[in-house]
């Protein structure tokens, strides 16, 4: 077990002295820590139920990942300045999606700082203990995963925060010391979660795998990257893993369904249950839905209409490839007619946020939820097995340049997206053998574009990949003119903090 001297826990962070002065609920004194198994359990469920808080995965923090990226454009003009400021890369550092999603993620490496702190302090036998700690230390290697990618350098807590005066103080950690943390934690739950889990929302070995080759395909170490995945691969029914059948199941959100399948390693669960002080509160249907659409199962009043594709995303997907229709919704009942996109704002003339583009279907089509589907009960894939085979491919591609393994695995995935409904068709069909490592690596990164579309990790691949100036130049999806390299692959750091304290420094550019 990894020791660390912990006294105490703010469930707020970096806010500043006169918000934990004004809220000394946030503040757990030393007397009133917790001692039992149950209660370290009962911290890890606190840091799950704020991964689905409406200021992090519920809407802060998955639509900026979503909007940053080529795949995804402003639909509605009258939307919030914060959103299309950082969708336009004009993004200014009291942009208000940081100023939600920074401190929500530090509340949530907090919660898994408290329970590896009280952990820290029992004396029970690793066995018992190691599986729920390795929970924590997930959680914690999950939001700096999502942390250092959009901000580069970030403060790196390990312990609990004993004395709040510390906050006002702390400095940056080097983006590669935080990447080794990651790691470190990582490779902790791969040695203690359990091979399987009663259900997704919990990490198992697999889950901390499989985040281990994404987090070493991030920073080039291809070998490492493709060990882990491979190990997953070789290891596929012993972790009962497997690629869905019918690429649409992956989508419906109902938990039940989603809980049947083998495909996905990590899911987030959310419950529908209003007034819950946005806890649990699921913004992505409403978000990505049709404004005014009144089709039965997407939830009640239509969509915002706020995160839609570029039409260009639409018209350049070829029409044969099953993963389109399962990924895009074209028609809506709008004003009591079933009409086509192209038709959107015909029918409803006097809706200034509907716009005639193809929507994102995959958090819409199967909604059962009041409020647009805003107080949904669905189960979000944060990792599935197909993303295992991309990394796989595309490490070993980076290393064995030509190897056929990496084509397998990629055919594997073009199999499944040939198969809708059990009808079979001859489209996407295999890639061919041979091809070059160049040719390789951008046929992957084109297939990771439509497998993994408007899953939040598109952003990520360009980051990574550096593609900024090709994606949204003149011939990209989504044009941007104003795309600096120097400037825009990161986001800035918020000015609340940098208030709090100057030391922190700003992001290059901003």
């Amino acid at each position: 077990m990894k020791k660390f001297n912990v006294i105490v826990i703010l469930s707020a962070l970096l806010i500043g002295c006169t918000d934990l002065e004004e809220n000394p609920e946030g503040i757990l004194a030393p007397e009133l820590l917790s001692s039992t198994v149950a209660d370290v359990q009962a911290a890890v469920n606190g840091a799950y139920a704020n991964l689905a808080h409406e200021n992090y995965w519920g809407r802060k923090i998955s639509l900026s990942i979503l909007l940053r990226s080529d795949m995804c454009d402003i639909g509605n003009p009258s939307t919030a300045g914060r959103r299309q400021d950082v969708n336009n890369f004009n993004m200014l550092a009291n942009n208000g999606m940081t100023e939600a999603f920074w401190p929500r993620s530090y509340i949530v490496i907090g919660a898994a700082n408290q329970a590896i702190g009280i952990a820290n302090g029992l004396d029970v036998d690793e066995a018992e203990i190691n599986p729920i700690i390795a929970e924590a230390y997930f959680v914690r290697a999950f939001a700096y995963y999502h942390l250092v990618r959009l901000f580069g350098d970030v403060p790196y807590l390990e312990d609990a925060v004993s004395d709040a005066t510390t906050l006002d103080v702390l400095e940056r950690t080097p983006e590669d010391e935080v990447y080794a943390n990651i790691i470190s934690d990582l490779q902790f739950c791969k040695e203690w979660l359990p091979m399987e889990q009663p259900d997704r929302g919990k990490p198992f070995s697999a889950t901390a795998m499989a985040y281990l080759a994404s987090v070493y395909l991030t920073i080039g170490e291809y070998q490492n990257a493709y060990n882990e995945a491979k190990a997953i691969i070789d290891n596929e029914s012993g972790f009962n893993l497997g690629l869905e059948t019918d690429f649409q199941n992956l989508f419906l959100g109902d938990s039940e369904i989603i809980e049947s399948l083998r495909e996905p390693l990590f899911t987030l669960d959310f419950i529908s249950q209003e007034n819950s002080g946005l806890f649990g509160d699921d913004l992505l249907p409403p978000l990505t839905g049709i404004s005014g659409d009144q089709t039965e199962g997407r939830g009640a009043g239509g969509g915002w209409s706020v995160a839609v594709p570029n039409i260009n995303v639409y018209d350049r997907w070829n029409g044969r490839d099953y993963r389109k229709r399962v990924s895009f919704d074209t028609v809506a009942t709008i004003a009591g007619q079933n009409v086509r996109f192209t038709e959107f704002k015909a029918a409803d003339p006097g809706n200034g946020a509907v716009v005639d583009r193809p929507h994102i279907a995959k958090y819409t089509r199967q909604i059962n939820a009041a409020g647009s589907g805003r107080f949904s009960d669905n189960d979000y894939v944060m990792m599935r097995y197909a993303e295992v085979l991309f990394i796989a491919a595309e490490a070993l591609n980076e290393i064995t340049p030509g190897a056929q393994e990496a084509t397998d695995n990629i055919n594997r995935i073009r199999e499944r997206a040939r198969n809708f409904g059990g009808t079979v068709s001859d489209y996407p069909p295999d890639l061919p053998a041979n091809l070059s490592k160049d040719q390789m690596r951008d046929s992957i990164i084109e297939e990771r574009r439509l497998e993994l579309a408007f899953e939040m990790k598109r952003w990520y691949d360009i980051k990574r990949l550096q593609l900024g100036p090709e994606v949204f130049g003149p011939q990209g999806l989504e044009p941007h003119a104003n795309f600096d390299a120097g400037r825009d692959y990161l986001m800035p750091l918020t000015t609340t903090q940098l208030n709090i304290n100057p030391e922190l420094g700003q992001n290059p550019g901003y």
